[in-house]
């Protein structure tokens, strides 16, 4: 990479910044994921590589501003896992995954306050930039953390239950702006449901998405086989297909 970004190096590398490259991360981000959804070890092989490519890019452009290296990277990572792992490294005892999310997240409280940086929230440690599914993981699981929760799934189950209920209602009203309300509220309800079964939400969605893709996929080339376009078969026939595609292979 440095190679890449020298003055006689590649002209696109040569030109890109940390601005620049940010969408690329995301995209090798949900590449390495989607890796993992599809059990293509193989892939990941490769994706993993991309990925890691992200952060010598970042670093390169950091060492070319005397700001920082890789090296330094990855000594704060090791320093991090070993002082947030005192369960491992320093005698201290975590039984429990619970537990050792619970001392990870009083470390990671007390490194800010050395630093000197205030929360004015307990949430304010949840970024706001990811994606909806994860925020609403991570806040909920902030707030249940201090005893902000149902006692059992089975109340989240009542609450989704109300929820949908207020969400019929809103929709009825005909109040647009409520009824997104209304739904928000819904799916975060059953993003706490999942927490309660130990459920990723993101990647419960993506299996979800990805079945969805097979299944429809089996509907197009069965009516194709049959010779016909999507646009010609009835809802009837597609649903058909789509029963198809349900049974075990």
């Amino acid at each position: 990479m440095a190679q890449l970004r020298a003055e006689n190096g590649c002209p696109w590398d040569r030109e890109q910044t940390f601005d620049s490259i940010k969408p690329y991360t995301l995209e090798e981000t949900y590449e390495v994921l989607d890796a993992i959804d599809r059990r293509d070890f193989e892939g990941l092989r490769e994706e993993l590589g991309d990925f890691m490519l992200q952060a010598v890019f970042y670093a390169q452009m950091a060492s070319e501003r005397g700001l920082f290296r890789i090296e330094d990277s990855l000594a704060a990572i090791n320093e991090k896992l070993v002082r947030r792992h005192p369960h491992i490294f320093a005698g201290s005892i975590a039984e429990t995954a619970g537990e050792v999310l619970q001392r990870w997240d009083e470390i990671k409280k007390q490194e800010k306050a050395e630093k000197g940086i205030e929360e004015a929230s307990l949430l304010d440690g949840v970024l706001r930039a990811t994606p909806a599914l994860v925020e609403a993981q991570a806040v909920s699981r902030r707030a249940a953390g201090v005893g902000f929760d149902w006692p059992d799934a089975s109340q989240v189950v009542d609450k989704i239950r109300e929820e949908l209920d207020e969400l019929r209602e809103a929709r009825d009203s005909g109040d647009a702006e409520h009824t997104e309300e209304e739904f928000g509220d819904l799916l975060f309800s059953v993003v706490n449901l999942a927490r309660f079964y130990e459920i990723d939400a993101e990647q419960a969605l993506r299996k979800a998405n990805a079945k969805f893709r097979s299944r429809f996929a089996h509907v197009e080339r069965a009516l194709a086989a049959e010779g016909k376009q999507l646009e010609q078969a009835t809802l009837e026939e597609m649903e058909a297909k789509w029963i198809e595609a349900k049974q075990p292979s």
